[in-house]
């Protein structure tokens, strides 16, 4: 209803050219399995446990929330197809923000932190608005952080670097070692040329592939959600209990919790 009837179309459009590009393009081009490929190698290859979404773009600024939802509901999964415990990992945790708001908040621990988290960086090549300057700007961001990440800053590279004045009680050792960043972190890099309904279409229905994809690799079933159901059926038990006060035949955490929510 917001968008009118003309751009709903065209999102429906962009999402049935990458449903074509799924259906008729070789394994080793076709986008979707090359990057659930990719899933699988850092999630059971290499032990990474989450992937952070960083899109350069405030258009696409809710686009990790429904990441969230799609890819951890989805593949979120623990047996396989027939119902066996599985033997390796399934969904990494997906998270992430809007890049600049990222880079002020929890890029310090993508570059320096102690666990690697592998970054799936979206830029958009054109802006649909007349800050060029600005759009520029981010695109720089964007690219830089994937470098930097990439390449990283050697402790001679840092030792070479002045100080910060802040830094100076230091010894020049000590803050270049602070200055260090290993490098040799992962990402990826989707670029888009323009974002408009039908290419926001085609990013949603890759996403939906890549799940999918990711999933047959596992041998799970990516289409059901069971572990939503319990929670709904204790809540039904619990939300009458919160009116009574009935504790009876509840754990001990859950008594006490309830006790100080009535109390």
């Amino acid at each position: 209803l917001a968008i009118g009837a003309e751009h709903f179309r065209a999102l429906l459009a962009g999402a049935h050219a990458m449903d074509r590009h799924v259906a008729e393009t070789p394994l080793e081009k076709n986008l979707p399995v090359l990057l659930a490929l990719i899933d699988v190698w850092y999630r059971n290859f290499h032990g990474f446990t989450s992937r952070s979404v960083a899109p350069y773009h405030q258009g696409l600024k809710r686009l990790p929330a429904y990441l969230q939802q799609l890819e951890m509901e989805s593949n979120g999964k623990r047996v396989d197809l027939e119902g066996r415990d599985l033997p390796y990992a399934t969904s990494p945790v997906v998270w992430g923000e809007p890049g600049t708001n990222g880079q002020h908040a929890y890029f310090q621990m993508l570059h320096q932190g102690t666990d690697v988290i592998p970054v799936e960086f979206i830029l958009v090549k054109h802006p649909t608005h007349a800050l060029t300057d600005l759009h520029a700007k981010l695109l720089a961001n964007g690219l830089a952080q994937s470098q930097a990440l990439m390449l990283g800053k050697t402790t001679e590279q840092a030792l070479g670097e002045k100080a910060p004045t802040a830094s100076k009680a230091l010894d020049a050792q000590t803050i270049a070692r602070h200055r260090t960043f290993p490098g040799n972190r992962p990402s990826t890099t989707l670029l888009l040329d323009q974002l408009s309904p039908s290419s926001l279409g085609a990013l949603i229905a890759l996403y939906e592939h890549r799940v999918f994809a990711s999933g047959a690799l596992w041998g799970i079933n990516s289409f059901d959600q069971w572990g939503v159901e319990l929670g709904k059926a204790l809540c039904n038990d619990l939300l009458p209990r919160l009116h009574s006060g009935d504790t009876a035949g509840l754990d001990g955490s859950t008594a006490g919790l309830l006790r100080r929510l009535v109390s």
